[in-house]
């Protein structure tokens, strides 16, 4: 089912609750309005959508909610001559940030006519009936004693208490959590509303409005209306978990995002082509920087698994351990601090989809042993677990290591290497492929304009001499980065990036040195952090990518290399 067809069978659902319901965005936006809301507002949602929730319903409080992202709970509202009782709830991402709000409400003259029409009919019981019998809504009447004497149909879908189990029994039989409200309404003689509890065998989560019902002044009984709210609760946790999923698990780039005319870029995108509409496993073979990555989502966005998830995990990134249990998952008790209920391993998350396994060639011989086993028997087992989980997941991997040399090294198994070496592709680096520098700076200045807020037109036609020239080591990965550094090195005005603008780009340790302190004299500052972020990329370079042994090399920690390449934009 397409995200389009979701959203309108949401809206749907939305239209036919007798609950008011209003959505903004995050800048507290109208986004959303069901047909109760705009029978209960009178607003109508062609002038109403997209505008500030403040400018059309000035005393409305969503805007409070999405800024402190707290909820809100049976607030009276006046709209027009319309009162409402209303809820407010912020909507958040998986960050814990706010990005929506709703606003759940009811218009509390209904409850008010009701009561008053109960006290009118009080008589006319069987004309009472027949009104009660036909609402939609959950309705039940106690009389003075709180003695349940008038169910409707719809009362016994909510609660799940037949008829006979409720009538003739004290109010607070169909309670699981909390505190009778008709028996606070028979005792203070004054109405409730928006009170959450739970009703039910089955706890059914609902919301509970009461009134008393006066007849020659004196207190009669009282009559509820039950909302059930589990199913919008619900319905907001599956768009919750849908966008987390969109957000990580969906493949963003395409062919159409692998730039170049180069006959070695072309050959690469070709061979990958034929390769998506096939479900062979890929192996994707190239240095680091030569957007090995970019060329796994594109081929799962051609393939037939598109609709399918994508997931990815860098094999290097992780211990032994950790590894094991993201790929594999765990069951409850596995090790210590193992979550609660166990947890789905990544193959189990690409299901029907595609898993990325980059820097295949760091993987632990040990998972290279229970990776070929899922390769061969398409079932995995988690840690602690003894129950196979069948699985269908496409393999795509990556790596910059020279796999064969590992296999005579010991260090990778080479009945894998011909499970994963189904479908080789090579990307060539940067340095062979120089003729695509214009169309890859195009594009590059294009996304960064995007990123940064800034509006740069071109390079000026001296810049390409010095990239042309220059051998690239980090491939396309350095480009931008050497890109994305000249443009903030730009003042805003400009518009035209220049060659003074380029930071130092250097083949040698000795050359890198005599550029750095050439022309103007820079922060103590920016010299160590340029020299810093050398090291790095040489050491990067000498390791062919493996992080672990360039973290040893430089006599730093991993965790600290990581924060250290993430500072300086190294990828």
């Amino acid at each position: 089912m397409t995200n389009e067809s979701s959203d309108i069978i949401f809206k749907k659902i939305l239209d036919h609750l007798n609950d008011g319901i209003i959505i903004v965005d995050s800048e507290g936006r109208v986004q959303y309005l069901n047909r109760q809301a705009v029978n209960i507002t009178g607003l109508e949602p062609d002038r109403v959508i997209g505008q500030k929730a403040v400018d059309v319903i000035p005393n409305t409080r969503l805007n409070h909610v999405v800024s402190t992202g707290r909820a809100e709970i049976g607030q009276k509202q006046q709209i027009g001559d319309t009162v409402i009782i209303t809820n407010r709830y912020p909507i958040k991402n998986e960050k814990g940030e706010v990005s929506a709000a709703v606003a759940i409400f009811q218009d509390v003259t209904e409850i008010k006519r009701l009561s008053d029409r109960i006290s009118d009919l009080w008589r006319a019981r069987e004309l009472l009936e027949a009104v009660i019998e036909s609402s939609e809504d959950a309705i039940s009447v106690a009389d003075e004693h709180g003695i349940n004497i008038i169910v409707n149909p719809a009362y016994t879908r909510i609660t799940g208490l037949p008829k006979e189990a409720v009538i003739g029994k004290p109010v607070t039989v169909d309670i699981a959590e909390g505190e009778s409200m008709h028996m606070k309404v028979l005792r203070t003689g004054k109405p409730v509303h928006n009170v959450r509890m739970k009703v039910g065998p089955l706890k059914k989560e609902v919301v509970v409005n009461v009134a008393p019902i006066y007849i020659d002044g004196k207190i009669r009984g009282s009559v509820g209306v039950i909302h059930d709210i589990s199913e919008i609760i619900s319905l907001t946790e599956e768009l919750t978990r849908a966008k987390k999923l969109i957000r990580h698990l969906q493949a963003k780039y395409t062919f159409d995002d692998i730039i170049g005319n180069s006959p070695g870029i072309l050959k690469a995108k070709e061979e990958a082509m034929r390769a998506a509409t096939t479900p062979a496993t890929v192996l994707l073979l190239g240095e680091s920087g030569t957007g090995k990555e970019l060329f796994a989502h594109a081929i799962h966005n051609m393939s037939t698994r598109r609709n399918g998830q994508f997931v990815r995990i860098n094999c290097a990134s992780l211990s032994e351990q950790l590894l094991e249990s993201e790929l594999f998952g765990y069951e409850e008790g596995a090790f210590t601090g193992a979550k609660r209920g166990g947890k789905k391993g990544l193959f189990e998350e690409a299901e029907g989809g595609t898993l990325f396994l980059d820097e295949i060639g760091e993987l632990p011989l040990p998972l290279q042993s229970k990776l070929l086993r899922v390769m061969t028997e398409r079932e995995i087992r988690r840690v602690g677990g003894t129950q196979a989980i069948t699985v269908d997941v496409r393999i795509i991997a990556a790596t910059n290591a020279d796999l064969q040399k590992k296999i005579r090294e010991g260090q990778f198994r080479e009945d894998l290497y011909y499970r994963l070496n189904v479908f080789p592709i090579t990307i060539i680096p940067l340095r062979q492929r120089k003729e695509d520098i214009p169309l890859l700076v195009e594009h590059i200045i294009y996304r960064l304009n995007q990123t940064y807020g800034r509006n740069v037109k071109g390079v000026s036609e001296d810049i390409y001499d010095i990239l042309f020239e220059y051998d690239w080591p980090g491939n396309i990965r350095e480009l931008e980065n050497v890109l994305g550094r000249a443009i903030i090195n730009m003042k805003p005005h400009e518009r035209i990036l220049q060659k003074e603008h380029l930071p130092p780009l250097c083949q040698e340790k000795d050359e890198c040195i005599e550029q750095l302190f050439r022309g103007r004299i820079r922060p103590l500052k920016e010299v160590v952090a340029l020299s810093e972020r050398e090291a790095i990329l040489n050491a990067l370079r000498q390791t062919r990518g493996n992080r672990e042994k360039a973290a040893r090399a430089l006599g730093l920690s991993l965790r600290n290399l990581y924060y250290k390449m993430k500072r300086y934009g190294i990828r």
